[in-house]
């Protein structure tokens, strides 16, 4: 009778070890990959170096919702799909448009949002945002993007192309006509055209043309290969934020239209 108390004992002992060493596992901050370079309305560091903007709360909203306690994690952009295959970070929450190219390497959820493609030129300027149009003009992208692999693509023929580290660079490069042009994401770019400098400089020439391949169908949590429970987990944030109110009541605070797109 001692000896079966003893294993009952030894079992119910183990059993609670192994319990609250799963728990532990369960409860590991998620590390939520974002670019360290400032990308607003999306992201970009306040006062106190807090990130804050539209992406940030979305991300963490779906942290939320799959019952993850994540943890904003800057990385260079550059280094970012790097930093989540070496398990640097466990999720990607960067405006990472969803490519074939890029899922050669990574996973994706589904999208989270899909905003248009646009070229930003001086006021006065003249052309469209096809290759005729930038002919003979200096275009500037930033580095690693599907910005740039866009214009490589679709307008190496007609214009130089110049790449910068971040958009604001390129922006900046725009306002003293030391470019003539920029591609980027719609929104990051109105950001800039309601700034002073942009307001005072710069016009949206027009939106580029389809290229499911290179632009992709929206942008979506960028995800390491395999890693299915993850995918499931924000797969059903995504849906669920959608579905609770969540994701409209963020965005309203910063987009008077629906960012999630067709």
């Amino acid at each position: 009778m001692t000896s079966l108390r003893m294993i009952a004992g030894f079992l119910a002992a183990t059993g609670l070890t192994l319990g609250l060493s799963l728990t532990g596992a369960a409860a590991e901050p998620v590390r939520m990959g974002i670019a360290a370079e400032p990308y607003p309305p999306f992201a970009s560091p306040d006062a106190s170096g807090n990130w804050t903007g539209w992406e940030v709360e979305i991300g963490l909203a779906l942290c939320k919702k799959a019952g993850l306690d994540c943890v904003v994690t800057p990385v260079a952009w550059d280094g970012i799909i790097p930093a989540l295959t070496s398990s640097k970070i466990d999720v990607i929450v960067a405006s990472m448009s969803i490519t074939a190219e890029r899922e050669k390497t990574i996973d994706f959820s589904d999208k989270y949002y899909n905003t248009p493609t646009v070229v930003v030129g001086a006021k006065d300027a003249d052309g469209q945002a096809t290759p005729e149009g930038m002919k003979g003009k200096i275009v500037g992208v930033q580095i690693a993007t599907v910005h740039e692999a866009y214009v490589r693509k679709h307008f190496t023929d007609a214009a130089e192309i110049k790449v910068y580290q971040t958009q604001d660079e390129a922006n900046q490069d725009l306002v003293a006509g030391r470019i003539d042009a920029t591609q980027a994401d719609s929104l990051a770019l109105d950001a800039f055209l309601k700034s002073p400098d942009g307001a005072a400089c710069c016009k949206v020439v027009g939106e580029v043309a389809a290229d499911l391949e290179i632009l992709g169908p929206g942008v979506g949590v960028g995800l390491r290969k395999g890693d299915t429970a993850m995918k499931e987990k924000m797969n059903a944030a995504i849906a669920g934020i959608r579905a609770d109110g969540t994701y409209d009541a963020i965005s309203k605070t910063y987009f008077a239209f629906d960012i999630f797109g067709g």
